[in-house]
């Protein structure tokens, strides 16, 4: 991060890194934790609900993974941002309950892949103006490319994101956060704008 970061010019303290946790034990969760990060993201809601009482409270959830409607009451206690905001039905669930919702990121189908969720790019500022419309608290953008064979086939895509945001209108908390980049490409997305990277098997290893 902090080479990546200083070849684009950019300050390292202006990235979040999510350490995405899922199918992690509490016990390995905890060993990152206790070397000072906060900031921990998992992509089912009862693996989510079923660790987050058994760890420290000052953990911040990043929940980034697609979700079920019927699954948001399960999640939004817990979360400090949701990165899937994807379609109105998960708008309006995640609306209801105790107090303002968590913020949202909206997620864009920059690759435009049938079997994955999220907005398709032509169409982020109408769904924007609806849900912020419906009261959410938008903080930007977050998007999966296609897998690649190597970092650098994932810069379209991430330059894609940047220049959707670059044309929005500001969001509604002052926020542009854009959540782009994992294990295999996170130094490209740095170089291209991302403020959020999501990074998993680099910092645990592969997954068992």
């Amino acid at each position: 991060m902090a080479v990546a970061s200083s070849d684009a010019g950019r300050s390292e303290e202006a990235l979040t890194l999510v350490v995405v946790s899922k199918t992690r034990t509490v016990a390995e969760i905890l060993d990152i934790y206790e070397m000072g990060h906060r900031d921990f993201g998992e992509n089912r809601a009862q693996e989510l609900a079923k660790k987050a009482p058994l760890l420290p409270d000052d953990i911040r959830w990043h929940f980034v993974g697609s979700l079920q409607s019927n699954k948001a009451r399960q999640v939004r206690p817990i979360t400090h941002l949701l990165h899937s905001m994807d379609r109105r039905s998960l708008a309006t669930s995640w609306l209801k309950g105790v107090g303002v919702p968590p913020p949202v990121l909206l997620q864009v189908n920059v690759g435009e892949e049938e079997q994955k969720s999220g907005i398709n790019p032509s169409d982020v500022e109408g769904v924007l103006e609806w849900m912020l419309g419906m009261g959410l608290t938008v903080r930007g953008l977050m998007a999966i490319p296609p897998i690649p064979k190597i970092p650098e086939e994932s810069r379209p895509y991430f330059r894609t994101l940047r220049k959707i945001m670059e044309s929005l209108p500001i969001l509604n908390d002052g926020r542009h956060d854009l959540s782009m980049g994992m294990t295999d490409d996170f130094e490209v997305a740095i170089s291209e704008g991302a403020s959020i990277i999501r990074v998993g098997r680099a910092i645990f290893g592969p997954r068992k």
